[in-house]
C-alpha cells in the first residue's frame, strides 16, 4: 500500500493519521515503536528497496498488512525531551 504526504500549510485530512505503537505508556528514547495507520491498520513498513533519485540511498516506505520486524522505527537523531516529574514518578 502506498504511503504518500498530503496538505497545504501543515493541513491533511483523516488519511494523515498514524497511531503510535510502543511497549509501554511512553515512548521511550532508545525503544522501538511500530506506526499504523488509523484508517486502514497497515503498519509503516520498509520494503528494502533503496533508490538513487530523488535522494541517493532513499529507501522504499509502504504500508504492510502483518506486523514484522520490517516495521519496527527507532529514533536516530531529534530533539528529545526529559522526563517529567509525574513521569519519573511512576517509574
Amino acid at each position: 500500500q502506498e504511503v504518500s504526504a498530503f496538505g497545504e500549510a501543515g493541513e491533511g485530512d483523516y488519511l494523515d493519521d498514524w497511531t503510535v505503537l510502543c511497549s509501554g505508556t511512553y515512548w521511550a528514547r532508545d525503544s522501538e515503536v511500530r506506526f499504523q495507520h488509523a484508517s486502514t491498520d497497515v503498519f509503516l513498513s520498509v520494503t528494502g528497496e533503496q533508490y538513487g533519485r530523488p535522494i541517493h540511498g532513499q529507501k522504499e516506505v509502504h504500508g504492510m498488512a502483518a506486523s514484522s520486524q520490517n516495521n519496527y522505527w527507532k529514533v536516530m537523531e531529534g530533539i528529545f525531551m526529559q522526563p517529567s516529574e509525574a513521569f519519573k514518578a511512576e517509574r
